[in-house]
């Protein structure tokens, strides 16, 4: 029956691994150029891909931005030199292993 049951650990690291990327209208706004641009591909075959080629770089970029400001955070919980405690340092890790396996998702 063990095997059945997810243990806490396993909730936390689910919960850590479902975080989006984008705040949920940001999404939604991304979401709402991705169908535009779709739609607009029936028209005007040339300009949807190049609109699609805009857009995938846009997310891309910000994507960058969002990571790099996570990894700056992670990087300021830890880094006060010698007065961190060895619980400070493993909650670092902690966040550090949800931030590689967000990272590897992509």
């Amino acid at each position: 029956m063990k095997d059945e049951q997810l243990t806490t650990r396993d909730l936390a690291q689910a919960t850590e691994q479902a975080i989006a990327m984008f705040p949920g209208e940001e999404t939604t706004g991304y979401r709402t150029r991705w169908d535009a641009i779709q739609t607009g591909f029936v028209d005007e075959p040339r300009k949807a891909v190049e609109e699609a080629d805009a857009l995938v770089a846009q997310v891309i970029k910000r994507l960058t931005e969002v990571f790099a400001d996570e990894r700056t955070t992670l990087e300021h919980q830890w880094d006060r030199g010698e007065q961190v405690s060895t619980e400070d340092l493993r909650q670092a890790l902690r966040r550090y292993r949800s931030f590689f396996e967000r990272l590897l998702a992509i």
